[in-house]
């Protein structure tokens, strides 16, 4: 179905390089790139591409982001890492900032998205125990079904997918798994007295950008205030303004108990992530129960700083609602039997392929490439179109232009 590229000799050689001495823990399409401005990527060959996966929405301000970029540099000349053993003046000062910008009482600084989740599960636990008054080594926390919350032994003892699994087991008890966008099976599982805490991504992104139903999230917020279990939103790919929204729960106008963020929070550049709480959840963990030697760094608060005035000045929230809605407009107007369904919010966004070839979405990705375009499938038939926030109503509109030409592939 799809021509053997020609792949250059530089290119190759970093593949070969690649191959031969890093883990084979993932499967990238053949591209290798060396810089990053806005929404566009080069490869070693110079050529030019629109990035439609973002860092899997870690690079929301666009790549290299010259305000964020600055404050990185001008911190990194000054002073980068104190650890936890003492006090800075930035963390004290991002401290205050972060907690304002996003309305809560306390926050956890870590460096990654997973790191934010098991801090966020330890939370749960020890606040089962010492507030709700939950038996030792009893509490359950609900997940969903489809779920993805990074791949440590104790996060994907709740993933429902095989790849994530098979051969990594004993697996952590605890947690009770249930479909997602189901209130009544919700329902019903809270009506354990020992859960804790209920997590899920307000939108599935890498099961194929999974849109609950219009209530869900504040249904399911209110279930968990009567039950007296924790809401936990890990928001670590559709929060800040990925959804045109600066949380996907501010859909539904939901107040998480326990908000996980991080890729964007640091615009790209360093690990940085974090775990907001109010005081009867947060103080719940005491001095020397928890720690992060970079969480929390010089660094990575001025980063992080940078990177919410970013999105908050730029109005990315608001383009990214605007993009959305104009990208999704675009994919439906293409009217290409081969996209059976179109879907997201904002810029979080993914089309399922119709084809009988199970590998038609690859093959897709890879004639993207080709036209100018990455993205990456997930799960088979579906791929994400998550473009940095900055994107343009002609950029839009050029990239629709590509998938569009890119779709004729299935013709021949």
């Amino acid at each position: 179905m799809v021509p053997n590229y020609t792949i250059s000799n530089k290119t190759q050689h970093f593949l070969d390089m690649e191959d031969a001495h890093g883990a084979h823990n993932y499967h990238p399409l053949p591209v290798v790139l060396n810089r990053g401005e806005g929404v566009f990527v080069w490869d070693v060959d110079g050529k030019r591409y629109y990035d439609f996966l973002s860092g899997y929405s870690a690079v929301n301000q666009g790549h290299c982001h010259p305000k964020i970029i600055a404050a990185l540099v001008a911190q990194a000349q000054q002073l980068t890492l104190t650890s936890r053993a003492f006090h800075s003046e930035l963390l004290a000062e991002y401290a205050a900032y972060v907690t304002r910008y996003f309305g809560f009482d306390k926050v956890l600084p870590v460096n990654t998205g997973v790191e934010a989740v098991e801090t966020a599960l330890k939370l749960c636990r020890r606040w089962g125990y010492a507030v709700k008054g939950i038996p030792e080594n009893k509490a359950r926390v609900i997940v969903c079904a489809g779920n993805f919350h990074g791949r440590t032994l104790n996060v994907i003892s709740f993933s429902t997918d095989p790849s994530a699994t098979g051969g990594f087991g004993p697996y952590m008890p605890g947690y009770e798994i249930i479909p997602f966008n189901d209130l009544p099976a919700l329902e019903r599982a809270l009506q354990d007295p020992n859960v804790a805490g209920f997590m899920l991504e307000p939108i599935q992104g890498e099961a194929g950008v999974v849109v609950p139903d219009e209530g869900y999230l504040s249904k399911a917020r209110q279930y968990c205030t009567d039950a007296n279990v924790l809401f936990i939103a890990d928001e670590i790919q559709t929060g800040l303004c990925r959804t045109g929204a600066l949380l996907a729960c501010d859909h539904e106008n939901v107040r998480p108990d326990v908000l996980i963020l991080g890729k964007a929070l640091s615009g790209g550049t360093v690990p940085v992530s974090a775990v907001l709480a109010d005081d009867a959840v947060m103080l719940t963990i005491r001095p020397g129960e928890h720690g992060s030697t970079y969480g929390g760094s010089p660094l990575a608060c001025k980063v992080a700083m940078a990177s919410l005035e970013v999105l908050r000045n730029e109005d990315m929230a608001g383009n990214a609602a605007r993009m959305g809605e104009r990208l999704r407009n675009g994919l439906k107007a293409i009217g290409s039997p081969y996209i059976r369904t179109i879907r997201g919010k904002g810029l979080l966004n993914a089309i399922v392929i119709d084809h009988p070839d199970a590998d038609a979405a690859w093959e897709l990705c890879l004639e993207l490439k080709e036209n100018g375009l990455l993205a990456k499938p997930t799960h088979g038939d579906k791929i994400r179109f998550a473009p940095p926030l900055t994107i343009t109503a002609a950029q839009i509109d050029e990239c629709v232009g590509i998938i569009r030409k890119s779709l004729t592939i299935f013709d021949k």
